[in-house]
């Protein structure tokens, strides 16, 4: 459960708690200033949830106008479509877009680059290594290599390494 605060842009009106986009649009709808005018412009800020939820809407720059996707993103996507987008959106530079599949990120969840250099030579992705010179491999200078087009990037406590296209 995530729980948002909509803190109004007027002064003379008190904010409001909520949950989900139906109890946004209920006390939205009937919150009036001190002067019993409509108020009509909030800064969304976001109080309490699952760590990946709030690290998304930092990335997004929750705010009214994409409220609904954000709702639709927490209850619909799971962890790694949700890694995607706050990489591609908060690291990367791309605009927002709630379809994951539109951004070009590559995810390893491996802590560090040397890691990565080993599961590539693992997966053979250096060709077949004999295995009487598999010791002879120098990791660390891959990960220096891999290093110029992979970063490493920390989400809800959990380390990645990414590339970006």
């Amino acid at each position: 459960m995530t729980l948002l605060f909509a803190q109004p842009y007027d002064i003379s009106a008190t904010g409001f708690y909520f949950e989900d986009m139906a109890g946004y649009e209920t006390k939205a709808a009937a919150l009036r200033s001190d002067y019993g005018q409509k108020v009509e412009e909030f800064e969304i800020q976001i109080i309490d949830g699952e760590a990946i939820d709030c690290a998304l809407a930092a990335a997004i720059g929750i705010n009214q106008a994409n409220l609904p996707q954000y709702f639709e993103l927490v209850e619909e996507m799971d962890d790694h479509d949700k890694q995607v987008i706050i990489i591609a959106v908060g690291e990367c530079g791309y605009d927002f877009d709630p379809d994951p599949r539109r951004f070009d990120v590559d995810i390893y969840p491996v802590a560090t680059t040397r890691d990565l250099a080993e599961m590539f030579v693992d997966e053979g992705l250096y060709g077949d290594i004999p295995e009487h010179l598999q010791f002879y491999i120098d990791y660390d200078a891959i990960a220096r290599d891999l290093a110029v087009d992979y970063t490493e990037t920390e989400i809800a406590g959990e380390t990645l390494i990414y590339r970006c296209a």
